[in-house]
């Protein structure tokens, strides 16, 4: 007899458009169905949204799951045991709305022909996935892809690849000349990433992505860069950290300068380059210019995005008299292991509505870069509310205490129990299938038996991600000086480019309150989810000369070894384009 699915239920009942499935409950009704997806799921048509995440007895999709749901659009499949077989079944037909797809952390081997893989025939026909925007498959650990990835995914816009065994980039994903895609492959591709790879060769067909902006191959086993790179016509930031470059000239760049200034070095050959590769190098900048008129004067932008930029100043460790350290405790390892934090001090958000914008920002971040919390989750603290040292620790759900934003102090256990209640009810009093705020996440700690928490030297729990922070350090209006922190059970790379992006986010609010005089306003300190906001500054007016000031954070083990400093030289540097840090 076939296992009870009551959310399968309850969402055709209901006629849901979103489902998340999670848990240990769910992993052993996997497990009793031979570690594949009920049948009962491809009776939900209207399905547009599925993540069953973190489930280690799920191994195949079982088929027929992309003609059954057809509207599909957003598949999060992370941190499962799913094999190329498994895969192929379930993905065996289109998915011609399909947006997103999560593959991230299954410990794949091998991909079907249709994502990418080197064996079996590659599809024909129309595309296979023709709106997918952003593909993850970091994680895993595949050593090389296929080209029938550019035929089944023509919009594809961002590709993760970090975390696998790859050898060689762009390698077997751009299809031969002989079969080439109509418009060139992947014609919208603008985010690669490839770090922590085995990759030894970046190839020079890396120019045929011709809307690549920000690519990332750190920690990989490079020996050399391109010159090619130099001919991608948008690329603006590219990490290149962590390889052995025989150009020793070009090894320091690459850890400390802009990507502008490592393009720039290419683009002339280096040391030592002869006639022949002047020669090509002039028929390079032919072909730039060819192509920036056709963009419209990229360079005049460029000009533009130089004179606005943002300052920061970075306060050494060495220089504070006073560092705040986070100990983080063995046990994390199991639960939430990734944690980076500063201080940021110099903000204001006194005027008018700078507070909300802030508060907003922060959301955005969430759903954008954090994806929705699954990545990584940001906590913002009012320093001058911190008893330091800090302790990043796990406690039971019916020991952990905290006073969430808002509310009054209590379990963990309770908290998400009341979380899940209200969701229910809010679901229901809205008639609409999906929910939103904090009821968003609860499933994200399905099935843990210790939650990650930030504790102050008070043993009082200033943070639980991913939840929510407390109200004791809750930020407002009069406050200057803020403690940041991102954590991720994906990746410490993942918090250091999310905080990246914190950073620059505050400055840019920063720079736009103090151009744009308001009156002291009446924001709501609670109101979190206000509307969209313009976040750029006006072009018009000179950058202000008042640099925010990030202090170093060490973050140690119970020993005193230090696991992260946070920002280090390298840090920062994929916001370089729009931010001046002086260090």
């Amino acid at each position: 007899m076939a296992a009870a699915w009551p959310e399968l239920e309850a969402a055709a009942r209901e006629r849901r458009r979103e489902l998340a499935l999670g848990g240990a409950a769910v992993a052993e009704r996997v497990a009793a169905g031979g570690g594949r997806l009920p049948a009962a799921l491809l009776a939900l048509p209207l399905l547009q949204s599925l993540e069953l995440s973190g489930c280690a007895a799920l191994r195949e999709l079982g088929p027929g799951l992309a003609a059954a749901l057809p509207a599909l659009h957003t598949l999060v499949l992370r941190g499962n045991a799913l094999g190329p077989a498994g895969l192929g079944a379930g993905l065996d037909g289109p998915l011609p709305a399909l947006r997103l797809l999560d593959l991230s952390g299954n410990g794949l081997e091998a991909l079907p022909a249709a994502l990418g893989g080197t064996a079996g025939a590659e599809p024909a026909g129309a595309p296979a996935f023709p709106q997918l925007r952003s593909l993850n498959l970091s994680g895993n650990r595949l050593r090389e892809l296929g080209p029938g990835l550019a035929r089944a995914a023509p919009q594809l816009q961002a590709l993760l690849l970090s975390g696998n065994r790859l050898r060689a980039l762009p390698g077997g994903l751009l299809p031969p000349a002989a079969a080439a895609v109509p418009g060139g492959p992947f014609p919208l591709l603008s985010r690669l990433e490839a770090a922590d790879n085995e990759v030894e060769e970046l190839g020079a067909d890396i120019a045929a992505l011709p809307a690549l902006k920000s690519l990332d191959v750190a920690n990989n086993r490079l020996r050399e860069l391109p010159a090619a790179l130099a001919d991608c016509p948008r690329l603006k930031e590219a990490n290149f950290r962590g390889n052995q470059l025989k150009d020793k000239r070009l090894e320091k760049m690459v850890n400390g300068c802009q990507t502008k200034a490592i393009l720039e070095y290419l683009r002339a050959g280096g040391r030592g380059k002869g006639k022949a590769e002047s020669a090509r190098e002039e028929a390079r900048k032919k072909k730039r210019e060819r192509q920036q008129k056709k963009d419209g004067g990229d360079g005049e932008q460029d000009e533009l995005e130089e004179a606005s930029k943002l300052l920061v100043k970075v306060l050494h460790v060495s220089e504070n008299p006073a560092p705040l350290v986070v100990k983080a405790s063995p046990g994390v390892k199991d639960v939430r292991p990734f944690i980076v934090c500063c201080v940021l001090k110099g903000v204001n958000l006194k005027p008018g509505n700078a507070l909300k914008r802030f508060l907003s920002a922060q959301t955005k971040l969430h759903e954008d870069i954090c994806e929705k919390r699954t990545a990584a989750t940001i906590a913002t603290h009012d320093l001058q509310l911190i008893k330091g040292p800090l302790m990043y620790d796990v406690q039971p759900p019916d020991e952990l205490k905290i006073m969430p934003l808002g509310r009054k102090e209590i379990k963990a256990k309770d908290l998400l129990r009341q979380l899940k209640l209200e969701a229910e009810e809010q679901r229901k009093q809205k008639k609409r299938q999906n929910v939103s705020g904090l009821h968003k996440y609860l499933q994200l700690l399905d099935g843990k038996d210790n939650y990650p928490c930030l504790v102050d030297a008070e043993g009082s729990v200033i943070s639980f991600p991913p939840i929510t922070n407390s109200e004791k350090t809750k930020i407002r209006k009069d406050t200057r000086d803020l403690f940041l922190e991102v954590t991720s059970d994906t990746s410490l790379q993942i918090c250091k480019d999310v905080m990246d992006t914190l950073i620059l986010k505050i400055a840019e609010l920063n720079r736009f309150t103090l151009e744009n005089k308001e009156d002291s306003g009446s924001d709501n300190e609670s109101d979190a989810l206000c509307g969209p906001v313009n976040l750029n500054p006006s072009q018009n007016v000179q950058p202000m000369n008042f640099p925010l000031v990030v202090e170093q954070v060490r973050v140690v083990d119970t020993d005193g070894n230090l696991k992260v400093l946070y920002p280090s030289k390298t840090d920062l540097t994929t916001v370089s384009s729009l931010l001046t840090v002086i260090r």
